[in-house]
């Protein structure tokens, strides 16, 4: 599959109080938990959208502060998924992608970082817009520059996309 380089802003929503850039191994969608990643969306709505969809699954929406951070990213090595059909022959429904884990994404993430891809481009499964995943090991210092952080308005957030 081809490689891509990105030189892009990216969105992330973060815990208050947390480091936007730090990676760290997290179970999700493409990464079996073994080596760091930086989950990101190209729109900012796209990562409140992730995180909304992954808060509102507690029994109490948590009252914890979460900031929306904008991050100017450099990846030399991504690989595209330009829509979810690209999945399919590698086993993954559209059914299966909106699941919260699953392991043959995870699969097929382990699979690219293994063959040097610093990064997934795919679509998102929580809004209309692409998410980028990160594999740290494989960026510079520089790649990552943190470039603003706001505090995440759910209520507001909630309002707009007529959320409960």
């Amino acid at each position: 599959m081809a490689r891509v380089p990105v030189r892009d802003t990216v969105w992330r929503v973060v815990r208050e109080g947390r480091d936007p850039l730090l990676c760290r191994p997290s179970l999700g969608r493409w990464d079996p938990g073994h080596f760091d990643v930086l989950y990101t969306s190209f729109e900012a709505e796209g990562a409140i959208s992730e995180m909304y969809f992954h808060l509102s699954r507690q029994p109490v929406f948590p009252s914890v502060e979460f900031t929306l951070n904008e991050i100017e990213v450099t990846t030399r090595s991504t690989l595209r998924f330009a829509d979810l059909s690209e999945l399919e022959p590698l086993g993954v429904s559209a059914e299966e992608y909106a699941r919260v884990l699953s392991e043959r994404t995870q699969e097929i993430g382990d699979a690219a970082a293994f063959l040097g891809f610093d990064g997934i481009i795919a679509p998102s499964a929580r809004w209309d817009c692409f998410n980028l995943t990160i594999f740290c090991e494989s960026l510079t210092p520089d790649d990552l520059v943190l470039k603003d952080s706001r505090p995440a308005d759910w209520e507001a957030w909630r309002k707009k996309h007529g959320k409960a």
